[in-house]
């Protein structure tokens, strides 16, 4: 594992961490100006504060599309806000954004410029790589915020970690469910 560190993050117990659905699996899609994205990121932005007001100092991204890079933009602009806080980008391997369109290459490499902390897991893919990734997110945070609507996969496989470790787990759900 290799580091590159900026600003010196918080220890665990004042970090979160980020997991949740890429845009194939989310309601409105990679489609940002959906009226259901825009509520999602906007409520994601506002846990996100709640949490800074809380204590919380560090927050940990996986990089990935969707809830990932949802969370570590809201955060570098709440950093506007709040200097005190960090962003951590945990990288499961080097070739992570490689198939990616290259405006969202461009915006991933954006947020690392950004970034205070990268953390690369592996330099290869591995079959493992981004359950290494998600172990390393959890181990390392008190909390996980999840974009989370119950399906099986990768966010539901990091939620049931988190719980295994003791962690807090808050959901912020991709679109509100509407109530009768």
């Amino acid at each position: 594992m290799d580091r590159i560190i900026r600003r010196e993050p918080a220890d665990w117990r004042h970090s979160v961490a980020f997991t949740g659905h890429r845009p194939q699996k989310l309601p409105f899609g990679f489609d940002e100006t959906d009226p259901r994205c825009v509520d999602f990121k906007r409520r994601l932005c506002n846990s996100i504060e709640m949490m800074i007001l809380e204590g919380y100092t560090h927050f940990i991204s996986g990089g990935a599309l969707g809830m990932d890079m949802y969370a570590a933009e809201a955060v570098l602009t709440l950093r506007e806000q709040y200097p005190e806080i960090t962003l951590e980008i945990a990288i499961p391997h080097d070739g992570q954004t490689a198939k990616w369109p290259q405006s969202l290459r461009d915006r991933a490499e954006r947020i690392r410029e950004e970034a205070d902390v990268i953390t690369w897991i592996a330099h290869e893919y591995t079959k493992r790589c981004l359950f290494d990734r998600n172990y390393y997110m959890v181990s390392h945070c008190s909390v996980l915020l999840a974009c989370f609507d119950g399906q099986a996969g990768g966010t539901a496989q990091t939620i049931e970690t988190a719980h295994r470790l003791g962690r807090l787990v808050t959901v912020v759900r991709p679109v509100r469910r509407k109530v009768a």
